[in-house]
C-alpha cells in the first residue's frame, strides 16, 4: 500500500493535520488534486510545512481555485470546468492524496469526491472529530465510501479521546481504528511527528 487517499466526515476536521502527519511518517508525496481557496498558499503550503517535506514531493495542483467555498461553486466563479480525466493520479509513490472537506463533496455537475475514489481504487483513510456529531458523520461517510465500491482501508479520529464513540463507530461501521490525534497547541511540525508516532501504529500503513 504505496498510496493512500485521505478524506473526511466534514469540513475543518482535522484533514489536512493528519495527511501532513502521515505524509511525513511515510516519507511520503503530497497531492491535493482541487484546492478551493488559496488564503496563505493552500493547504500544500501547510502539509508542506508540517510534513517538512522538500519541494520536490509537494505536488502541484491540477486546478487552483480562488473562493474558499465547495470546489463545484468555486470552479464555477472562476469560470472553470473541473475534468475528471484531468484528475488521474500522480505516479510518484509512496504518496498521500488528500480529497477537500467530505467524501460527497461535488466537482462538477454529477461528479463527486468519492466517484473519483472508486475510479482511483486506492485505499482510503476517512478522517473523523471525536466530538458530538460524529457517530452520525463517521457512519454515513463510511457507508457512502462502501456503496460506491471505494476501498476503505481505516478510520483516524481527531481531537479529545471519547472512547464510547470511537469504539461504537468501528464497531457499527466495521471499520479499523487507525488511531486519533489529540488537538496540539501550538501545532508545529515535531510535535505532530511525535504525536503521530505516538498514537499510530506505522505498520497500519505499509
Amino acid at each position: 500500500m504505496s498510496a493512500f487517499v485521505v478524506t473526511g466526515t466534514d469540513t475543518d476536521v482535522g484533514k489536512t493535520v493528519f495527511a501532513a502527519a502521515l505524509t511525513g511518517a511515510l516519507d511520503a508525496h503530497y497531492w491535493k488534486p482541487v484546492q478551493a481557496g488559496l488564503e496563505e498558499g493552500g493547504d500544500r503550503t501547510q502539509v508542506a510545512r508540517l510534513a517538512g517535506l522538500p519541494e520536490d514531493r509537494v505536488l502541484p495542483e491540477t486546478y487552483r481555485l480562488a473562493t474558499p467555498c465547495s470546489p463545484h461553486r468555486a470552479a464555477e466563479i472562476d469560470g472553470i470546468t473541473i475534468d475528471p480525466d484531468r484528475l488521474a493520479l500522480p505516479p510518484q509513490r509512496p504518496l498521500v492524496v488528500e480529497g477537500a472537506g467530505g467524501a460527497l463533496v461535488p466537482l462538477g455537475g454529477d461528479l463527486l469526491y468519492a466517484d473519483l475514489f472508486t475510479r482511483w481504487g486506492l485505499p482510503t483513510i476517512v478522517v473523523a472529530r471525536t466530538a458530538l456529531g460524529t457517530i452520525n458523520h463517521s457512519l454515513l461517510t463510511i457507508e457512502a465510501l462502501r456503496a460506491r465500491g471505494v476501498p476503505v482501508h481505516g478510520i483516524a479520529f481527531i481531537g479529545e479521546a471519547v472512547e464510547d464513540s470511537e469504539a461504537t463507530i468501528c464497531r457499527m461501521g466495521a471499520i479499523k481504528r487507525l488511531g486519533r490525534l489529540p488537538m496540539l497547541d501550538p501545532l508545529r511540525p515535531d510535535a505532530l511527528a511525535d504525536a503521530f508516532a505516538r498514537h499510530f501504529d506505522l505498520a497500519d500503513f505499509q
